[in-house]
């Protein structure tokens, strides 16, 4: 990660964090109500082919004591009203600010993948990872419908690791590529500004 981009995110992050507490504060007592706690989702992701860290989320799923694998039309089911509010406004993605302030994430890179993917991929994620992974970015946006379509149709936790594994995984990593060869400070603002439009259009 260059200086300017970490500049980029440190700035940006506290900036958000101070304009959008007291959003995140309502945010955190409307889900104490709705569906009591956990309030959060932490779960491992990796940075780096041996490089894990917590992923901050707010939780919108019900709790199961076995949760592994990514999201398919197998956890549809678990899903909360409150929670499939938050994930259709990306408001779920608040608390990955603090992953980004920790160094975890940036605002702009190929989103972090499961342990699974990467130990499944090593020589795929090794090259992906080499650019800081994101809270939005260029696959995020390209991909991500069509991603959940597929993923959608998949009945079982198999189903879901077969199509992700076989048909998303090279597909964002093509994508991911290409932005790690194009990455500069303005084709990141390109692309949250893409993100914020795509939000304001979907609603």
């Amino acid at each position: 990660m260059t200086w300017s981009k970490r500049i980029f995110d440190l700035f940006f992050a506290s900036l958000l964090i101070l304009l959008l507490l007291p959003l995140f504060l309502g945010l955190l007592v409307w889900l104490l109500i709705r569906q009591g706690r956990p309030l959060f989702y932490v779960a491992e992701r990796m940075k780096g082919v041996d490089q894990p860290f917590d992923l901050w989320k707010l939780r919108t799923m019900t709790v199961v004591e076995d949760d592994s694998g990514v999201s398919g039309g197998d956890k549809v089911h678990r899903i909360t009203p409150a929670g499939a509010w938050l994930r259709s406004k990306r408001l779920d993605e608040l608390p990955q600010l603090w992953n980004i302030l920790r160094g975890d994430l940036s605002f702009v890179g190929p989103r972090p993948p499961l342990r699974q993917y990467v130990e499944q991929f090593p020589e795929l994620y090794t090259q992906v990872l080499k650019s800081r992974p994101g809270v939005t970015g260029l696959a995020s946006l390209v991909y991500h419908k069509h991603e959940g379509l597929l993923l959608s149709r998949c009945d079982t936790p198999e189903e879901t690791d077969e199509i992700y594994g076989r048909i998303c995984v090279p597909r964002k990593a093509q994508l991911d590529l290409i932005y790690q060869n194009h990455q500069n400070i303005c084709y990141d603002f390109d692309l949250v500004f893409q993100t914020i439009g795509l939000l304001f259009r979907k609603h």
